[in-house]
């Protein structure tokens, strides 16, 4: 049974992860915190309880389910983050926000990285002769983007976005394929039906999401995290794609660090039949 937070997460990249699986009175919780975070750390358990409407021991279990003995555990850890950000002002222009939100979003997500599950990823993909790379919307133009990484380091791989030919392409995958799905929430019904075929198939599957726990990763055998809030009203927003992209470019260059003589003479070779196109 884990007894602290997962691998030292900050809390509120931890209850990102969570929120799923969050009950209607977690969700609560849930709220409230985020939306009082400057203020929660002096609330003793019964004042949270009240401010949020739930029980005591709903909002014991809300922390207990996140890895923490208690509120005043929960506290410590989040008053430490907190402290982090002390120093961004809150005022501020957009500008000033948006540079904040990108660079928080990178942090995090290195923070997420699990350095062992990242290896293991790159060794499956470069045991594999397909490569296949699904996404819609904003994550399939990452999925494009991951695709013109992968090919300018020498490795072949095909970025698919229309859903309908996912599944057509998911149906002809075996043991030798790997597919690379890329979904922020890990909820995309349309990625979700594609790898379940890919994955009865004999595919393996590695999954770039924010979620730990959702119904893409049930069928992954690697998981990649990345960690940027995404509000409903705002989906596919510059700060997501900047987690992905940063996803995408640790893997990509492990996987050029794993074969740097042939990646260089590649590169070099690609440089070369592309400078005749440029003025």
């Amino acid at each position: 049974m884990r007894t602290g937070p997962l691998k030292g997460m900050k809390p509120s990249v931890l209850m990102e992860q969570y929120k799923p699986q969050f009950t209607k009175s977690e969700s609560k919780i849930y709220t409230y915190l985020l939306a009082n975070e400057t203020h929660v750390i002096y609330l003793s358990l019964t004042e949270l309880c009240e401010a949020s409407g739930v029980a005591e021991a709903t909002v014991l279990r809300f922390f207990r389910k996140l890895g923490y003995k208690g509120f005043q555990d929960f506290k410590y850890s989040y008053a430490q983050e907190l402290a982090t950000y002390a120093t961004v002002p809150e005022q501020g222009t957009y500008l000033d926000k948006i540079r904040n939100n990108m660079v928080r979003a990178v942090e995090d997500s290195s923070e997420l990285v699990d350095e062992r599950e990242l290896q293991r990823t790159i060794d499956v993909i470069n045991q594999k002769d397909t490569v296949v790379i699904i996404g819609v919307g904003s994550s399939g133009i990452a999925g494009l983007d991951m695709q013109s990484r992968l090919i300018r380091i020498g490795r072949q791989a095909t970025a698919v976005i229309d859903p309908h030919f996912q599944v057509m392409l998911a149906s002809s995958l075996n043991k030798n394929s790997v597919v690379i799905a890329i979904s922020i929430s890990g909820g995309t019904k349309d990625i979700v039906d594609s790898v379940k075929i890919a994955k009865e198939k004999g595919a393996t599957i590695i999954a770039l999401t924010n979620y730990l726990k959702s119904p893409l990763t049930k069928f992954a055998d690697h998981i990649l995290l990345g960690s940027a809030k995404e509000n409903p009203l705002d989906s596919g927003s510059l700060v997501t794609k900047v987690a992905q992209l940063f996803l995408i470019d640790v893997l990509c260059t492990g996987l050029a660090v794993s074969d740097v003589d042939s990646v260089e003479k590649i590169q070099t070779e690609i440089s070369a039949n592309i400078s005749p196109k440029l003025y």
